[in-house]
């Protein structure tokens, strides 16, 4: 599908719109970039478990290593099926469009998906999901977008290892559902936190190990999302305690589940 002609340059606020709205394509095809190299990275590694266990029950015919490698190959293989899964609600069966969206599958789905990441660099994930916690307004596949940022951002946050808590609640004055992103580590100093959803602004030297961060565009990125949705949010942060970020997305009501 070709791209639409930019506006004329005397327009200029016309053209800001539509550079933005190229950039958003962009970083659209980026997340979704990242999102495919991991679960590549996830799919591999399932696959070498099956190759190892096929070779085990091979070499041994004793009932007892055979019945060893079916159940391995065969946990691997019911992992394999998540993986494909939430590939394919990302691509397929979540929409851009904003709709009634229940964020617990999308942090499940999620964790699937980094669950490899995280146990190497030595992270346990906690996760309170309040399972009354009414579907919010929003886009899936974006939301998706925002909360893996920021559980690499959190996971980078501790390269010695730690802990993430993921909370989800219907907030206090029950307008809004709420997300958490709790994670341990070095924190943000005061002087950085006015900064941190502003274009290009890092404190990262480039990408770790894992190629990833160091843009300076994702958590700017976030809140366009988050803005987008009339959604919030903000951040707490203390300097060798960790730092929490906190969304929070307008519920669905029955006039958007109609529609």
């Amino acid at each position: 599908m070709p791209l639409p002609h930019p506006p004329s340059s005397n327009d200029a606020q016309a053209e800001i719109e539509y550079l933005r709205a190229e950039m958003r394509k962009l970083q659209s095809l980026a997340s979704l970039g990242e999102l495919m190299s991991t679960a590549t990275h996830e799919f591999n590694n399932v696959l070498m478990t099956v190759i190892n266990y096929s070779k085990l029950g091979i070499r041994n015919r004793d009932d007892a290593s055979r019945d060893k490698a079916l159940t391995k190959i065969l946990e691997a293989s019911e992992r394999a099926a998540k993986i494909t899964n939430t590939i394919l609600a990302q691509a397929r069966n979540r929409s851009e469009s904003m709709e009634p969206t229940h964020l617990g599958s999308i942090i499940n789905d999620s964790l699937v998906l980094l669950e490899r990441e995280m146990r190497k660099y030595r992270i346990s994930i906690e996760t309170e999901l309040d399972e009354s916690a009414p579907p919010a307004f929003a886009s899936g596949n974006q939301i998706q977008r925002v909360l893996l940022n920021l559980l690499i951002n959190a996971r980078q946050a501790m390269p010695e290892g730690g802990t993430i808590l993921i909370k989800l609640a219907r907030s206090s004055d029950e307008q809004w559902v709420e997300l958490t992103i709790r994670d341990s580590g070095s924190g943000i100093p005061k002087a950085e936190l006015p900064h941190i959803f502003d274009s290009f602004f890092t404190t990262k030297s480039g990408p770790d190990e894992s190629g990833k961060g160091g843009t300076g565009l994702g958590l700017a990125a976030c809140k366009e999302i988050i803005d987008a949705h009339d959604g919030r949010i903000r951040v707490q942060s203390t300097v060798g305690r960790g730092t929490a970020f906190v969304i929070r997305l307008p519920i669905a009501n029955g006039q958007q589940a109609a529609a």
